[in-house]
């Protein structure tokens, strides 16, 4: 059992190093020798753990997902914000680490480019990645209407429109350069102000 968790443990530590190394150097650029040498190992020990490169990226993005998911789910689970503190929060956060992961969402671009260039459907695989993050959403909304803190609205449109802001905000990182999202945020929380009740 002990070396199953040390396992799991050494395998968590590199998708975290190599996360910064696919920051550092890009997709393309980004060998596994490199990540080997962030992680003090040998490619042969990465072999062990990790069958190429795009399985060590993927896993990087998964764990990043997690960590802000388990961070959502504790916002949601604070029994003193009211649903609107509580989307607020969500939407805050979100915005905290596309702008935190400004560099990242740089490569992801660069990624899925390269993805749709070869006819993988980058729609479908970003939405299998997100589709959590939706559903908390569309929680949160749920409830808010329930406890009539929010107007009678179709929560699909309302999500989709706070999820097409948020891709913004990646958009203005990502591909326009810019340092924050302050603009993304003001249209968030008006966005909020509209179906307040």
């Amino acid at each position: 059992m002990a070396i199953v968790v040390e396992h799991d443990k050494r395998k968590q530590e590199i998708l975290q190093k190599s996360l910064d190394v696919f920051i550092e150097e890009g997709y393309e650029d980004a060998t596994f020798q490199k990540i080997a040498d962030r992680c003090g190992i040998t490619r042969t020990t990465l072999y062990i753990y990790f069958k190429n490169k795009h399985e060590i990226f993927l896993g990087s993005i998964k764990e990043l997902l997690s960590e802000l998911e388990e961070a959502l789910k504790k916002i949601m689970m604070d029994s003193s914000l009211n649903s609107e503190a509580t989307l607020r929060a969500v939407l805050s956060t979100l915005a905290d680490s596309i702008e935190y992961n400004k560099k990242l969402f740089s490569v992801l671009l660069n990624y899925l480019m390269q993805l749709k260039k070869s006819g993988v459907d980058t729609n479908e695989r970003v939405r299998r990645r997100v589709i959590r993050l939706r559903h908390l959403l569309s929680t949160i909304l749920i409830k808010g209407i329930q406890a009539k803190e929010f107007k009678e609205i179709n929560v699909k449109i309302i999500n989709d429109t706070l999820y097409g802001l948020l891709e913004s905000a990646i958009f203005r990182i990502a591909v326009l350069n810019k340092d924050d999202v302050a603009d993304v945020r003001a249209a968030l929380n008006t966005t909020v102000d509209l179906f307040k009740a």
